[in-house]
């Protein structure tokens, strides 16, 4: 990854160095030399990424010379801060490097002699590499440090292959006596699809209808068996917080007693299986209960006494092995292969990937990434055939394939997928997380006054375009809110954070380190020069944390992103962070969901360079300080479900760089922050407001989000609304134009306000509806009376509404371009093409995957 903490210093280097103003010469020529000597070798620095796995000298070289780096970025970013010289406002007004104090000069003369000793450890360790790096070729930099799609490409809901297996477990579920527990099992190697099989009968719509219950755990190799039927209750919506085994074990029968059920154990390693014994008596028999367990191992399928029900999944036909491919490497072009030149390239790599899904995907990923030109198509399958030569094994086929993903990943893409590597087994990862962090820490470049915010969500299509991360939650307008990555990823991903010094799993010498249950205090005494702190805890779980411990990482002066979400303390929070002031380097601080949290801390105030903050879902915060609106370098601000919060202060407004504004509840009068502040926020890209009287929007501030050009999403939440003149008052809140998705929320009122017409947002491709007292559309909504103007809506979802009425042939009239609805809980809506659209509800799709 050493290409990629170079890139990122030099980034920074080559911003701060414009700023030269009464430089002090000594201290900027020795950056200057920095960065000349970086520059340099970057051509090399790919290609010793890949030697260094064959050479332990080279590997040490490396190594050192990323440390050597991150110390510079250390020192550029104290002088960037100003550290050591009177906290004065005008210190950034003319230029860090041209403050003149005596103080400040003696402060940039010490930090220039180490800088002078760093660049003489470079220069020897460019001389001692060369021998090695002599005969590659360079790299010309920067010709592929973006993605040739920065937006998801690939769908991986795509299947292929699979209809046989499916058809066969269908069978035996439906065929299965009913006085029995039915036990299934699917044996195979890692990357030959077996929960990709699973997943496809548990969501099927017939296994959906038979089986009152579904359950789903996946089954680390760190699991306890209180895991186990804590994530069964889970899925049976139990929290199932301080119960005993036995509690557990009887509650799981209580849920499950006369109903049909269908468990899914997923990925099971234990050869004992003790626990399965405990768990297997507690399930109820003689009601057509079923249990599917996927597994690398045939003793697990003998030892759950799977009989004759063990299913062995076959690697995929030539055929399927070649569509495959081509639905991830042709994915923008529908998965047709126009390009006969690439075609007989490809049918090549298809051969060497022996018929394993996880691999195809992986090479595919690769080559959707890059230009379509055959000499670079060459290039991917020489360096497969290299990484395969080692050992031919069919794991190693997979491994290989992973290998050359991270290695061809263009360099501001290593640390986000290293990120990867501080999640337990079978975590689903929030997607929201990874992208404040990667923004926090920097990890990518900044060009053309882009979108910090865009670009983030850029690397994460990045990455899953690459077959590297898997949704596994999305919106309706195919937004991804949380994923997760396959075990071989993991595999990968922790072995290369490990030799890094990214991250590993006992907690040292690393710069990053994940806060989950088992968090140990060296993990953060040992470490002062981490980098990140994040909760890496499992879905529906918390983290308890010891006060003393968490109050530890206040002392890691580095620290540039701490994310301390869904803990909970025994001291106030305000307390904890009573010396958060000390980290200076701080972008990103996430306090989401943590307990108890009544009041920021009062030491936050000194944190200007923080860019990211999230309180959401901190019920019991009650207000925002005003020193919050001197935070100038602020982009995202998430308040959303602080139900006690009353208004922001004035000044938000001036928040300027602001791009994400969550939970934003306007005030009532001048004493807080009024909806008409938000016109000044030129670069806000997503809005979420709460509106729950009338005299938050007063008559002339009607038009304070009409002129906001570069806003695209806006949620408006009217949950616990009173009294008639809120509708009055979203009646006349006009959205700009431009505006890419919309989201109403418990609008109170029986007709959609007037400015929800296709004449008044032609560029509108997404529109939720959900709860409320929506009855009809507003006449304008249908295009009457504008020149028979249509919608471009292309995603449409209506929940919870159980007044509206629409027909469906108007609909789709009015809205030519439509290609998916959900709707849920609208009873009215008879004419939709949705079967139980009146309760569940379910999904209509203009044209269905293709599937082989």
């Amino acid at each position: 990854m050493v290409d990629a903490v170079v890139n990122v210093f030099l980034e920074k280097l080559l911003s701060s160095l414009e700023d030269r103003g009464r430089a002090v010469t000594e201290f900027h020529s020795q950056l200057q030399h920095l960065q000349d000597q970086l520059q340099y070798m970057q051509c090399f620095l790919r290609d010793a990424e890949r030697q260094k796995r064959k050479n332990q000298v080279l590997h040490r070289l490396v190594s050192d010379l990323r440390e050597l780096v991150y110390e510079a970025e250390d020192i550029l970013s104290d002088c960037q801060i100003g550290e050591g010289y009177e906290n004065n406002e005008q210190r950034f007004s003319n230029g860090w490097l041209s403050q003149v104090s005596p103080s400040r000069i003696s402060f940039l003369y010490r930090k220039g002699r180490r800088l002078r000793e760093i660049n003489e450890k470079i220069k020897g360790i460019n001389t001692s590499a060369e021998p090695y790096l002599r005969s590659s070729m360079p790299i010309n930099v920067g010709v592929d440090s973006m993605d040739r799609w920065s937006s998801p490409v690939y769908d991986h809901t795509q299947v292929v292959g699979l209809e046989g297996d499916k058809r066969k477990i269908k069978d035996w579920l439906f065929r299965s006596d009913e006085k029995e527990l039915l036990m299934i099992a699917f044996v195979g190697m890692g990357g030959l699809g077996k929960t990709t099989i699973a997943q496809e009968v548990f969501n099927d719509k017939e296994i959906e209808n038979r089986f009152e219950r579904r359950i789903w755990v996946s089954v680390s190799q760190t699991f306890t068996e209180e895991q186990i039927m804590r994530s069964i209750l889970r899925n049976l919506g139990d929290a199932s917080v301080g119960d005993d085994l036995g509690t557990l074990l009887r509650k799981i029968q209580q849920y499950l007693l006369g109903k049909r059920y269908l468990i899914v154990m997923d990925d099971v390693w234990d050869k004992n299986l003790n626990w399965w014994d405990k768990i297997y008596q507690g399930l109820p028999k003689n009601q057509g209960g079923s249990v599917i367990v996927t597994t690398r191992l045939e003793s697990v399928a003998a030892r759950v006494q799977a009989r004759d029900k063990t299913h062995r999944p076959e690697l995929l036909s030539p055929k399927n092995s070649w569509l495959l491919f081509c639905k991830v490497a042709f994915a923008a072009t529908g998965g047709d292969c126009d390009r006969p030149e690439l075609e007989e390239v490809g049918k090549e790599v298809v051969k060497k990937c022996k018929g394993l899904p996880l691999t195809i995907k992986a090479v595919g990923g690769i080559l959707l990434c890059k230009e379509p030109v055959h000499r670079e198509w060459e290039r991917i399958a020489e360096n497969f055939q290299d990484e395969l030569a080692e050992n031919t094994s069919d794991s190693h086929n997979v491994m290989a394939s992973l290998q050359l993903s991270y290695d061809e990943l263009p360099a501001h893409l290593k640390p986000c997928f290293l990120s990867l590597s501080l999640y337990p087994e079978d975590c689903v990862i929030p997607k929201q997380q990874l992208v404040n962090w990667w923004m926090g820490e920097g990890f990518f470049p900044l060009r053309n006054q882009r979108s910090t915010t865009e670009a983030a969500e850029d690397c994460f299509s990045g990455l899953t375009n690459r077959c590297l991360i898997e949704a596994v939650d999305k919106t309706y307008s195919g937004t991804i809110l949380t994923c997760k990555i396959h075990d071989l990823v993991r595999d990968l991903v922790i072995k290369i954070a490990d030799d890094d010094a990214f991250y590993n799993t006992k907690g040292v010498n690393s710069r990053h380190v994940g806060i989950s249950a088992n968090l140990d205090e060296k993990h953060i005494k040992t470490n002062h020069k981490l980098r990140s702190i994040v909760s890496t805890t499992k879905t529906g779980e918390v983290n308890k944390l010891d006060s003393d411990l968490a109050k530890k990482f206040t002392e890691c002066r580095y620290l540039r992103v701490l994310d301390i979400s869904k803990s909970i303390f025994e001291s106030p929070i305000s307390d904890i962070l009573d010396r958060i002031d000390s980290l200076q380097h701080l972008t990103y601080l996430s306090l989401s969901n943590t307990h108890p949290l009544i009041q920021l801390p009062q030491s936050m105030e000194d944190l200007h360079n923080l860019q990211i903050l999230d309180v959401s879902y901190c019920q019991n915060l009650k207000h925002l300080q005003p020193w919050i609106v001197s935070f100038k370098k602020l982009r995202v601000l998430d308040m959303t479900n602080c139900g006690s919060l009353d208004c922001c202060p004035k000044g938000i407004g001036n928040l300027s760089d602001l791009e994400v504004l969550l939970g934003f509840k306007p005030a009532r009068s001048n004493h807080g922050c009024r909806i008409s502040e938000l016109k000044n926020l030129t670069n806000l890209r997503k809005l979420s407001l709460v509106m729950t009287r009338g005299d938050q929007i007063r008559e002339d501030e009607c038009d304070c989000l009409i002129n906001l050009g570069k806003l695209r999403f806006i949620t408006i939440n009217c949950y616990d609304a009173y009294g008639d003149e809120l509708i009055t008052g979203v009646e006349t809140l006009y959205p700009p134009r431009q505006l890419y998705e919309l989201s109403l929320q418990f609008y109170p009122g029986t007709t959609s306000p007037s400015w929800l017409n296709p004449n008044s947002l032609p560029m509108l491709r997404y529109l939720s509806i959900c709860s409320g007292n929506l009855a009809k559309m507003h006449e304008k909504f249908w295009g009457i009376g504008n020149g028979g103007t249509h919608w471009s809506i292309e995603g449409l979802m209506l929940s919870s509404l159980s007044e509206l009425e629409m027909d469906w042939e108007v609909v789709r009239r009015a809205m030519p371009e439509l290609r998916t609805v959900n709707a849920s809980w609208c009873p009215e809506l008879e004419s939709f093409p949705i079967e139980d659209v009146g309760f569940r509800g379910g999904v209509w799709m203009k044209t269905a995957p293709r599937r082989s």
